[in-house]
């Protein structure tokens, strides 16, 4: 008996999926699987050098946009426009960094001090633990027991003085192509855009992939202007409160508010670093323990309601994300870029959200990193 195509020899209809000329679509095995994410991890890792200011170009492009389109819609031209974002960015940013630069300077300075000073602080809280310790062991000793010594480790470290000179040179070029690269994604963005469009093949397709693109870069856009902003009022009101309530000098305070702003883009683990960071903080300025946790308390305090109900409520559903994709997602890029992984984490993450919410068929992937 003769089957029709598309059906077994049982009747039901066969799950092996063909292309357009009717040929089976060969599948990738898992090993190749495998082999292909272990390769792509790699490469991700050993091109940081190349990747890592082409990422973070696109980032601050990204946060520049909404300012070039209402530059743009007040008729100022896209390459002026350009200039005047990059260039503000820049004057801001040098004007940041000048008042930062003499406290900065004061606690590198202060730093070995002050972390003996916290050193001294937790051995006496762990005096009673350690004192413990010596008991068990005059007992062990006192029943014939032998208690092992522990082995010291030598560790050599050799000394490179041109260390500095020739890292110098490499993180200003890296910062110039930064700065670089932005101006010229904001200026050439959109005609590198259409053009590698125009090489789709049907004009269907050509469209339809015109929509996602720019679905994606608005929405994406917005999310990091927005998070952007809502981390800088989060750091304002936090340099607030350490100066007028815990009475920190203002270019200090500034200090703490532009650290815990930056680590407000990695979700989890950037608040619980800035926690630890202000107990040291804390400890260090006072004595007694109530003052001391009185500035990791109101960081906590201002990061649960940020993260609970400000950014949730303006950003909404569609932005949202599971905890654990988070945390595994700064896992991953801490380790393969560190601290611009950290920064980078996130928003890579909603952007292969959005795209995977666009796509047809893989709308259940987006849904799983919800």
């Amino acid at each position: 008996m003769n089957t029709p195509p598309g059906a077994s020899q049982t009747g039901a209809p066969t799950t092996e999926s063909t292309n357009g000329n009717g040929a089976p679509r060969p599948r990738a095995t898992a090993a190749a699987l495998v082999l292909a994410t272990l390769a792509v991890g790699f490469t991700l890792w050993a091109a940081q050098a190349l990747i890592l200011p082409v990422l973070l170009a696109v980032f601050f492009a990204m946060v520049g946009n909404p300012i070039l389109r209402l530059l743009q819609r007040l008729y100022v031209p896209r390459f002026l426009a350009a200039m005047l974002v990059v260039f503000g960015g820049l004057a801001v940013a040098g004007m940041l960094g000048s008042q930062l630069a003499r406290p900065a300077a004061q606690w590198m300075e202060q730093a070995p001090r002050q972390m003996r000073q916290v050193s001294n602080q937790l051995r006496d809280l762990a005096k009673p633990v350690q004192r413990a310790n010596e008991a068990a062991e005059t007992i062990a000793r006192a029943a014939g027991g032998e208690t092992g010594t522990r082995p010291q480790v030598v560790k050599t470290q050799v000394d490179d003085p041109y260390g500095v000179v020739t890292r110098g040179p490499k993180v200003v070029a890296a910062v110039f192509a930064v700065v670089l690269l932005t101006f010229f994604f904001m200026v050439f963005g959109e005609k590198l855009q259409r053009s590698a469009i125009a090489l789709l093949p049907t004009r269907q397709r050509q469209k339809i992939t015109v929509g996602i693109l720019q679905s994606i870069e608005h929405e994406i856009s917005r999310y990091v202007f927005t998070i952007t902003l809502i981390n800088i009022v989060v750091g304002l009101i936090f340099a607030a409160l350490l100066h007028l309530v815990v009475d920190v000098d203002l270019q200090e305070a500034l200090l703490w508010g532009t650290m815990v702003a930056l680590l407000n883009y990695a979700p989890y683990v950037g608040p619980a670093i800035g926690i630890l960071l202000m107990l040291v903080v804390g400890f260090v300025t006072w004595n007694e323990i109530g003052p001391s946790l009185v500035p990791a308390g109101m960081y906590l305090g201002l990061n649960i309601i940020e993260g609970q109900l400000l950014t949730p409520i303006i950003l909404g559903q569609r932005m949202a994300l599971s905890p654990l994709v988070i945390i595994l997602a700064l896992m991953l890029f801490g380790w393969l870029w560190g601290i611009v992984g950290l920064l980078l984490a996130v928003p890579l993450l909603v952007c292969v959200k959005l795209v995977l919410a666009k796509l047809e068929g893989m709308e259940g992937w987006a849904r799983l990193l919800e």
